[in-house]
């Protein structure tokens, strides 16, 4: 198994809130990219919201190969979306992509 830095960027398609963000943050720190070598060292933020409302989610993810990874980063990210109070069509999410590898080979 690999550690990956996995990007998953979306679009905030309606307002998100200070308690929508906590929850957002809640769901997705068990996959905090800050606890790889990468993330540290590139100070990663879990979640960057930009000006009008397209943000990126940053998760650390572990898998087989590149593709698993990405696959369960969109799940990752698409459930806590989901548990914040964001549907699909509310907060649509891109194509997720390999930012970092931690190996250790």
């Amino acid at each position: 198994m690999t550690a990956y830095v996995i990007t998953v960027p979306g679009t905030f398609l309606r307002t998100l809130d200070a308690g929508s963000r906590a929850a957002l943050l809640r769901g997705l720190r068990p996959s905090d990219p800050q606890n790889t070598a990468l993330g540290e060292a590139e100070e990663l933020d879990m979640l960057t919201v930009n000006e009008g409302g397209t943000f990126s989610v940053r998760l650390e993810i572990e898998a087989d190969n590149r593709r698993a990874a990405e696959a369960e980063a969109k799940r990752v990210a698409g459930a806590a979306l989901t548990g914040a109070g964001f549907s699909p069509d509310e907060a649509p999410l891109g194509p997720a992509f390999v930012t970092g590898i931690d190996s250790e080979y």
